[in-house]
Order: C-alpha cells, then sequence, then structure tokens
C-alpha cells in the first residue's frame, strides 16, 4: 500500500502506536481532544494503532484502536483511591500484553506513560511523550488520587526522563519541565496543540441556546470546562458577583473531580442565584456541535485556569470567532494576544506549590472588568472575533502540528 507521507509518496509507512487514557467516545478533557484530531491528521501519513482505555475497537486499512476496560473487580478490596491509581498500571500493561511493533511510541498523560516505559524497556521501542500538565503543578490532584498521586508522580518521573523526545505544549511547559526533571533541554521540543478550523467556526444555528434556557437576544459570557480546581472555575463564580446585571451566565460545567469540589461549586452557584437569575448551569459535558454553538454566540469566553500548559478550550472559542477573556498563566500567554484577540488577566500565584491567586477577590473584580468591557463595545468584539479565528487557523492548524510531530518521529527513528 502506498501512503502520501507529508508529499512523499511511501510504499512502507511509519508504524505509530498512541498510548492514551482518552480516546473517543470516551473523551472528557483537552488531552483527549487533542489525541482524537491528531489520530485522525496522522492516519493519513501512517499506519496508526491506538491503545487506550475502554471498550473501544476499531481497525480500517491504517487505523486500528484497541480499548481495555478497567479490572475493577480485581482490586474490588482496595480503597476507592489506590483501588484507581493501580488499575491504570495494570491496563499500561495490558497494552504490552502482546509484543509492541512500532517504530516509535507516543503518551499521552502520565496515565498512559506506565505503557510507554514497559514498551522501551521490552520490545526496544522509541518513546515519545507529550506533557499535556504537569503533574507537581497540580497539587490539588491529591485530593482526587489520594497516595495515587505519589504513583503519578513517580511514573511521570521515570517516564520523561527516559524518554527519546518529550513534547511541551507551550514554551512555558517546557520551562517547568526542566525546572522540575532531569532531562537535556535538547530532547524537548515545543509544539502547540492544534484546532480544526473548518469543525470549529462561526455558526448561525441556536439549537443548544435554546435548549438549555439561553436567551440569543441577550449577550452572555460562558464558561465551558470541568469542574476542577485546576481551571479556576470559582474564580469565574466569584466574578459574577461584578458583572453587570443585564450580562447572561452560562456556566457549562460537569465532571467534578471529587465530590468535594462538586458540593463546593453548588454551594457558591446557589448563593449567586439568590441575587441573580440569569445564571444558566449546565451540569454536563456538552456535545461537540453544542460547544461550537455556545462559542459562536457568546458575547465573550472566560477561562480563568489557575495552572495551564496550553489551554486549547481558548483555541477553540478563538476559531469560533469569540473573543477571550483569560487568566496570564502558562500557555495561554502564548495563545490569547492582549487587545487583539482577548484580554489577559494578571494572575499573581501564592506559590508554585500552591497557585491559587494571592489576592482573589481581586483577581475576580478584574476578571469581571475585562468581560464587562468587552460586552458593552460590540465592535470591538467582532474585531477581536476576526483576529482570533485568523490567528488560528495561521498558526495552530493541525496539519502543521502534524507536520513537526513527524519530523520528531522520523529523528528518533533515525537514531
Amino acid at each position: 500500500m502506498v501512503f502520501i507521507t507529508m508529499g512523499f509518496a511511501v510504499e512502507d509507512p511509519m508504524r505509530i502506536v498512541y498510548m492514551t487514557r482518552e480516546y473517543p467516545p470516551h473523551v472528557y478533557g483537552g488531552a483527549g481532544v487533542h489525541v482524537e484530531y491528531l489520530v485522525r491528521e496522522m492516519a493519513r501519513h501512517a499506519s496508526v494503532e491506538v491503545k487506550c482505555f475502554g471498550d473501544q475497537k476499531v481497525n480500517t486499512h491504517n487505523l486500528s484502536v484497541q480499548g481495555h476496560p478497567f479490572c475493577e473487580d480485581f482490586f474490588r478490596d482496595n480503597p476507592e483511591k489506590v483501588k484507581q491509581s493501580l488499575m491504570v498500571l495494570l491496563t499500561c500493561m495490558r497494552f504490552n500484553a502482546t509484543p509492541v511493533v512500532a517504530d516509535v511510541v507516543h503518551c499521552h498523560t502520565w496515565y498512559a506513560a506506565w505503557g510507554g516505559i514497559l514498551s522501551k524497556i521490552c520490545y526496544g521501542t522509541p518513546l515519545v511523550i507529550t506533557v499535556h500538565s504537569l503533574e507537581p503543578c497540580r497539587p490539588w490532584k491529591r485530593e482526587q488520587l489520594g497516595r495515587g498521586y505519589d504513583l503519578s508522580l513517580w511514573i511521570e518521573k521515570t517516564a520523561l526522563e527516559m524518554a527519546d523526545i518529550v513534547i511541551a505544549v507551550s514554551n512555558t511547559s517546557r520551562e517547568e519541565i526542566i525546572s522540575h526533571y532531569n532531562i537535556n533541554p535538547e530532547r524537548i521540543r515545543v509544539i502547540p496543540n492544534g484546532v480544526d478550523a473548518s469543525q470549529f467556526k462561526p455558526v448561525p444555528a441556536t439549537t443548544a441556546l435554546g435548549k438549555y434556557g439561553i436567551n440569543p437576544q441577550v449577550p452572555y459570557v460562558l464558561f465551558l470546562g470541568r469542574i476542577t480546581r485546576q481551571k479556576g472555575i470559582i474564580h469565574f463564580i466569584n466574578a459574577i458577583r461584578y458583572l453587570e446585571p443585564q450580562i447572561q451566565v452560562v456556566l457549562c460545567a460537569g465532571a467534578p473531580d471529587t465530590p468535594e469540589i462538586a458540593k463546593e461549586i453548588e454551594a457558591s452557584v446557589a448563593e449567586i442565584r439568590n441575587d441573580r437569575q440569569n445564571v444558566i448551569w449546565i451540569h454536563k459535558m456538552v456535545t461537540r456541535q453544542e460547544s461550537i454553538e455556545l462559542y459562536s454566540h457568546a458575547a465573550v469566553f472566560c477561562c480563568p485556569s489557575i495552572y495551564e500548559p496550553f489551554g486549547l478550550i481558548n483555541l477553540e472559542a478563538m476559531a469560533c470567532g469569540t473573543p477571550v477573556v483569560a487568566s496570564a498563566v502558562g500557555g495561554i500567554r502564548e495563545v490569547v494576544v492582549p487587545g487583539e484577540t482577548g484580554e489577559l488577566v494578571p494572575f499573581e500565584s501564592i506559590s508554585s506549590e500552591n497557585p491559587e491567586p494571592a489576592r482573589p477577590e481581586e483577581f475576580a473584580r478584574s476578571l469581571a472588568r475585562a468581560m464587562n468591557r468587552l460586552v458593552a463595545d460590540e465592535g470591538l468584539r467582532l474585531k477581536m472575533g476576526q483576529k482570533g479565528r485568523k490567528r488560528v487557523k495561521d498558526n495552530f492548524a493541525w496539519d502543521k502540528v502534524a507536520f513537526r510531530l513527524m519530523e520528531v518521529y522520523k529523528e528518533v527513528v533515525g537514531r
């Protein structure tokens, strides 16, 4: 079979194995979205195999997908948080149950990194790892994983320090990797996430707005993301107090990390609603088409993350022609151009070990001031939306991302 690989016809395509926790239809975060589109693009140029968590099974001429479900009964006597971590390790071992035959193995997140470690040791496969977030920068994960957080720290450190190439999604992430782990900077490449601008684009449809009770005639600000401390959802909720009263608020948030944070957010939203009736909370992760509609008709998209190596949701909003108000942290500063595609709100964290804002009320007020300013200026929003979409198309197209990754694969294979 002849493949056209980055413009060249080849008889024997490169064999790439992707190891990932998330793959459609089981996608809940930015890493899963990244892998979905990366696999789609790479399958046009190479022979691709996906080993993932779940029950997926696909077998076409150039793409095979094999999901591996958790074996919960095997760990039934363990505490819940310990059980979750051990199930991750067992699933990654199942990735290697039969010999891994590949020119390169590419892992995404610590959840899949154990699979890459075993593959490199047992079968000698070159190992590439993309860092979507760095475990030492997410101390709140201990709430979710308990002592399993120590396991995730160890796996990530081991995997990154033995990888042939480490992919950072932003320059900020690159510096964080260097500061936390013993990795030669020459082994790190910066390759950003991508967005399919042919899919994420402004749409006239308002079906999702009607479904969730959003008035399309009244400007609204949008938060869309998981209920996790990383995404800064509590700071968005606190900012609602300082928004102009006529502005609608759409909080599209589900999949809480823990029952505790779910209760905390429920209580905060209930308190806000005592004084404000135009707060709409969509308690689930919406479909992709619904998210595109919500992005497209929002006056402003708000991303108040306290830690963000890249911030894919900002690119999605920009691709849909919507200006962004975001915290000036991490890779967001390399995505959003202040004054052109949105506004960045200064963020001073308590410490590297605790990235919460040092002055949370002032941060919330600053978020609200930026949103109020943009909602009040429709002409500015339109210009920012146009520039944001152009920036996505010019700099973050998937074909450009795939080309750069293919160069990395060729490099490690050539070694």
